[in-house]
């Protein structure tokens, strides 16, 4: 019988090294362009200074992990008493497989299967794990499913792009860690995934590759890319999902995976702390189920707070709406240091 759960998580890639450090603000601290103001913690808000402490952040960044953790914990407990047939995960393209060749705004992955190696690259860090290197996790797909959403979609006037085969990566770092967190101890998670990227990134997916903006040589308007899908496209485009699984014969998980606002994308913070009342202001419209208030939300205003990749999140709460649901469970795990803001929420079935 079909029936779906609504689960919203972090990929946040903070969580995965040995040592938990602000990494992103570490690097920005190192931009020429920065005001010499913003460069020692003299200059910075209050929260962000209690958070850096004597320790360089070391002692929070450990602490935020663990929180953020006992969450995907929980979320993990809800999985496995759902027992899905497979799991929708709506996840950034951060210049990944969304490149110079093809950048659609969506697109449904519809693979038998992949294999990725997390820790192959020769700079990555010791992970959480100490899993080493040349680890392998092969993370299995539901291509029925997928091509059958992609189907419905289509029909319902989504023009979504499908790929069979990845173009440039094997799977995104918002899909590769999803699936990371959610078997955080490792005890295994054999629930077939089927990815489905968006081009959060729009304006800036090419011209940043996927990450920080350097200060010292920002983008001007030429180098801007196309726009992202606006929040009201995901947010319909998410209810639309919604009713299409409905109609099918299998039980799934939609997930939204990402952070909130990011330090790094929000520009009138100099990047170096994310826009927590712009975050406030939507989890308490999610908390409340005030969803016309997402789904009015321009994507000028979702730029302009670092939001981007909340578009994620916009597909789920269109799919919640939809299906008329509330949220069970939604914390709200604040940092200026982390880089961004995290939320964790359940929609029980």
């Amino acid at each position: 019988m079909a029936d779906i759960l609504g689960l919203g998580i972090t990929h946040y890639p903070g969580l995965t090294p040995l040592k938990a450090r602000p990494t992103s603000l570490l690097r920005l601290l190192q931009d020429t362009g920065l005001p010499e103001r913003y460069r020692t913690p003299e200059g910075w808000p209050e929260t962000m200074r209690r958070e850096w402490a004597d320790d360089a952040g070391a002692a929070f960044a450990e602490q935020h992990r663990q929180t953020i953790v006992a969450e995907i914990r929980k979320t993990r407990a809800l999985l496995d008493d759902f027992k899905p047939d497979f799991i929708v995960v709506w996840g950034d393209d951060q210049y990944e497989n969304f490149r110079e060749d093809a950048v659609p705004g969506f697109c449904v992955l519809a693979y038998d299967s992949v294999e990725v190696q997390p820790w192959a690259r020769p700079d990555t860090p010791p992970n959480y794990w100490k899993e080493p290197p040349d680890k392998g996790f092969h993370f299995r797909g539901h291509r029925d499913g997928a091509k059958y959403l992609a189907s419905r979609l289509i029909e319902r006037d989504f023009d979504v792009a499908y790929a069979y085969r990845p173009l440039h990566k094997p799977l995104g770092h918002a899909f590769t860690n999803s699936m990371l967190f959610l078997d955080w101890d490792r005890k295994g998670l054999d629930v077939p995934i089927v990815p489905f990227s968006v081009n959060c990134y729009g304006r800036r997916l090419i011209g940043m590759k996927g990450y920080m903006e350097t200060l010292a040589t920002p983008l001007n308007e030429r180098d801007f890319d196309p726009p992202s899908p606006s929040p009201a496209r995901c947010f319909d485009l998410g209810a639309a999902c919604a009713r299409a699984l409905l109609e099918s014969p299998w039980r799934v998980a939609l997930i939204a995976s990402s952070s909130w606002s990011h330090a790094f994308l929000t520009r009138k913070h100099w990047y170096l702390y994310p826009d927590t009342p712009a975050d406030r202001t939507l989890f308490t419209s999610l908390q409340t189920g005030d969803y016309a208030a997402w789904r009015a939300t321009p994507l000028a205003a979702v730029e302009d707070s670092g939001q981007q990749e909340m578009l994620n999140w916009f597909c789920l709460i269109g799919a919640m709406s939809e299906l008329k649901r509330k949220p069970d469970s939604a914390v709200f795990i604040e940092t200026c240091i982390m880089n961004s803001n995290k939320v964790i929420a359940t929609f029980g079935a």
